[in-house]
């Protein structure tokens, strides 16, 4: 085994994201840069910052210079390889969706494991086909390096068969039509946190509430998911910045039956016009719902706080109770104001905020006398990806 970095990737429909992370001598990953490529094919924008979060580039650039995938790839290595020349690539791991019913742990990318996800990308159609087409870039222009697939399902693999299937035929089950579970590395991530930053939760029942443009809540026991909100696909469970969440199928059979919407329109009424921005009509950014005096903004503020914490009533009752509440992601870290609203909703559970350590962002957000506790744990899915690349490589 050669070289000192991991090279995390993110591809998406129309962005990339990417992190460098050097390997020190105790064998400890450190954040040497992160960047995006956004507005590939249109409006393109490069951004990166070091491990400080100082900007290192930030500039536009030419369409014809980033027109899809690969390209923004190319641009993406050869300033890393520029501003960091000293750098040797063990692996470059990547983000993956879906990893279907079989994969329950990272893999190393061959012939046969890029086929079978190919396979899935039914299952994840605005996101599958973008998360493969890194790897393919990567696998024709480094076919040296090892890739490293590492998915938002394969977390939930532990989920018992009951949280799993649909009350449909059983032909559908064997087919995959099933509940996946999705943010799993988020989750992955806060449960190898908490035995150091709150060890007194970490073998509990514990509720991980990741909040961010994209949404869902897990239900941990001892550090394993038992449940999710996220189902077949990432448009289920809570409301999200363009997703409906849960959503009664009955209305999806009216849109097509009555109002004559085609599958693609669908597609783009519920990944993309949907949530928040849907419901307000102002945003999909939590910010500035909070800020706006539109009705219907706040409409969608309130809307977003009730429907997480039915939810985590729900996943309380899957778990016989709680033991601590955990927010993580965009806004479950950076928006005090909707935890203290939803820690109210959920006062019944027996948790307690204080106020003032939810206000300055602590970890620790409820009252000594709390009977369940409540925690703010920023998330790393770039390190949780990171450091499966390295484990893969490392026992390869």
């Amino acid at each position: 085994m050669s070289g000192n970095a991991i090279l995390v990737v993110n591809a998406g429909s129309s962005s990339l994201k990417f992190a460098l992370f050097r390997l020190d001598t105790a064998g400890v990953l450190n954040l040497a840069a992160r960047g995006q490529i956004d507005g590939i094919g249109s409006q393109p924008q490069f951004k990166v910052k070091d491990d400080a979060g100082r900007a290192l580039v930030e500039r536009e650039l030419e369409v014809t210079d980033v027109r899809e995938v690969k390209d923004a790839i190319a641009l993406a290595g050869l300033w890393l390889s520029t501003h960091f020349p000293g750098e040797a690539l063990l692996a470059i791991g990547h983000r993956v969706v879906h990893g279907g019913a079989d994969y329950a742990q990272p893999v190393l990318v061959d012939d046969a494991v890029f086929a079978a996800l190919e396979k899935l990308a039914p299952l994840a159609p605005l996101h599958q086909p973008h998360n493969l087409a890194a790897i393919r870039a990567l696998r024709e222009t480094r076919p040296e390096l090892p890739q490293v697939a590492c998915f938002d399902t394969a977390f939930h693999r532990t989920h018992p068969q009951l949280a799993d299937v649909y009350a449909l035929p059983w032909e559908y089950y064997a087919a995959g039509v099933r509940r996946y579970g999705f943010h799993g590395l988020s989750y992955e991530y806060i449960a190898s946190v908490l035995p150091q930053v709150a060890p007194a939760i970490a073998q509990g029942r514990v509720i991980v509430a990741h909040l961010g443009s994209g949404a869902s809540l897990c239900a941990l026991r001892a550090g394993r998911s038992v449940d999710s909100t996220m189902g077949f696909s990432p448009l289920d469970g809570i409301p999200m910045g363009t997703r409906p969440g849960a959503l009664d199928p009955g209305v999806l059979l009216y849109l097509v039956g009555q109002r004559g919407m085609t599958a693609a329109a669908l597609e783009k009424l519920l990944y993309k016009q949907s949530g928040l921005l849907g419901l307000s009509g102002v945003s999909n950014d939590m910010r500035l719902l909070q800020e706006s005096t539109e009705p219907r903004a706040q409409l969608a503020v309130d809307y977003f706080v009730h429907y997480v914490a039915k939810e985590i009533g729900a996943l309380a009752a899957v778990l016989g109770g709680l033991d601590a509440l955990v927010f993580t992601a965009g806004i479950g870290e950076n928006a005090p104001a909707i935890r203290a609203r939803i820690v109210a909703a959920c006062a019944w559970l027996g948790i307690t905020l204080d106020s003032n350590a939810n206000q300055r962002g602590d970890i620790c957000i409820s009252t000594t006398a709390s009977a369940a506790s409540a925690w703010v744990v920023p998330t790393n899915e770039e390190l949780m990806i990171a450091r499966h690349a390295l484990t893969q490589v490392q026992g390869a």
